[in-house]
C-alpha cells in the first residue's frame, strides 16, 4: 500500500493539504506541480490498495486517469470547488466536491475537519481571493486586524509563487514550499520566523509593480483586459495581478493575458459582485477550465482573441 498526496501547487492546494496533514499525518509521496498544472493523476502508476488524496484539482479534467486509478483497485478522497462534471458513483471514490463561488478547497477542508486548523483555511481564502469570506472567518476567530494582514499577505504571496510556465519560473517548487510549510502549526509563527515569506513579499512587490504598469483595455462597461509580456514575471504574477484588479473593480470582469508564441495564457475573473460566468468563458476554448469566479485558459490562439472578447461580453453583458 502507498499513500499519495496530490495537489494544486496553490495556496488553496497547499493549504488544503497542510491542514488535512495536521490533522492526520501521514507519509506520502507528494504530487504536485505549477498552478495550471492539474492533469496531476497521469502522473502515477496506481496499484491495488494505493490510497490517494486529491486536493484543488478538476475532477472532470482527470476523469479518465481517476476511471484508471479507481480500476487499479486504488482508494480516492477528492476534495475540491471546480467545475467537476458529473461526479462517478463509485465505492472507491469518496467526493467532497462544491462549486459555490464562495467557497475554495480549504474551506471546504475546514468544513470537514470542524475548524481545527482554520488559520490556514483564512491563509487560503485570501489566497483564492475571497477576501469577504477570509475577513469574516478571522473576525470570528478571533484575531486582530495586523494578523489578519498578515494572513492576507501570506495567502496573496504562497498564491503568487504557483504561477508560471514550469518550476523554473517560480520562486520556490510547490513541494519544497509545502515542506517548509508544514514545518509550523501556525501560520503567523512562519510570518514572523520563515525567511521565505519575506523573499516572497519581496518579489512579489517587484512583480506587480511591473503589471500595474500595464494598461487595461475597456471592452465594455462590464469587461476589461490587460496584456502583459512573454517575460517570467508576467507569468509569475498574472494570477495575482487578476485577483487584484478584480477587487479594485468588482463590478467587472476582467482578462488578463500573458503573451506567448502565436497565441496567449489567459486569466479570467468574474465580477465579484456577481462571481459567476467564468468557467463557461473558459470552456469555450479546448484548453480552458475552471470555476465561476475564476478561470483560464492554458493557450488561446491569436486568431481566437475575438472569440473571447464576445464570450466575455456575452457572459457578462454591463
Amino acid at each position: 500500500m502507498r499513500f499519495y498526496d496530490i495537489y494544486n501547487g496553490d495556496a488553496d492546494g497547499i493549504c488544503a493539504l497542510l491542514q488535512l496533514r495536521l490533522a492526520q499525518p501521514r507519509d506520502a509521496t507528494l504530487v504536485t506541480g505549477v498552478k495550471r498544472d492539474i492533469r496531476l493523476l497521469q502522473r502515477i502508476d496506481a496499484s491495488p490498495d494505493d490510497r490517494m488524496t486529491v486536493l484543488d484539482i478538476s475532477l472532470d479534467s482527470n476523469r479518465a486517469e481517476l476511471a484508471r486509478v479507481l480500476d487499479a483497485g486504488a482508494k480516492v478522497e477528492w476534495f475540491d470547488h471546480h467545475h467537476a462534471g458529473t461526479i462517478p458513483r463509485h465505492p472507491d471514490l469518496t467526493a467532497h466536491i462544491d462549486t459555490d463561488p464562495a467557497m475554495c478547497t480549504s474551506l471546504i477542508v475546514d468544513r470537514h475537519l470542524g475548524g481545527r486548523f482554520r488559520t490556514w483555511a483564512i491563509v487560503a481564502a485570501f489566497g483564492d481571493n475571497l477576501d469577504v469570506q477570509a475577513r469574516t472567518l478571522a473576525h470570528d476567530t478571533g484575531l486582530s486586524q495586523a494578523e489578519t494582514e498578515s494572513l492576507s499577505e501570506l495567502g496573496v504571496c504562497i498564491n503568487y509563487n504557483a504561477y508560471g510556465e514550469s518550476i523554473d519560473d517560480l520562486r520556490y517548487s510547490p513541494e519544497a514550499l509545502y515542506r517548509r510549510l508544514r514545518s509550523f502549526d501556525d501560520p503567523l509563527e512562519f510570518v514572523r520566523r520563515g525567511e521565505e515569506f519575506a523573499q516572497l513579499k519581496s518579489a512579489f512587490a517587484e512583480d506587480i509593480l511591473l503589471a500595474e504598469s500595464q494598461p487595461a483595455v475597456v471592452l465594455s462597461p462590464a469587461c476589461a483586459m490587460v496584456t502583459l509580456p512573454d517575460e517570467s514575471w508576467s507569468r509569475r504574477v498574472v494570477g495575482a495581478f487578476a485577483n487584484r484588479i478584480a477587487q479594485r473593480f468588482p463590478e467587472r470582469a476582467h482578462a488578463i493575458l500573458v503573451r506567448r508564441a502565436r497565441g496567449y495564457l489567459v486569466s479570467l475573473r468574474a465580477p465579484i459582485a456577481r462571481p459567476r460566468g467564468a468557467v463557461s468563458v473558459a470552456v469555450k476554448f479546448p484548453s480552458g477550465g475552471g470555476r465561476e469566479g475564476a478561470a483560464g485558459i492554458d493557450h488561446l490562439a491569436d486568431a481566437d482573441l475575438p472569440q473571447l472578447v464576445d464570450a466575455m461580453k456575452s457572459a457578462w453583458p454591463g
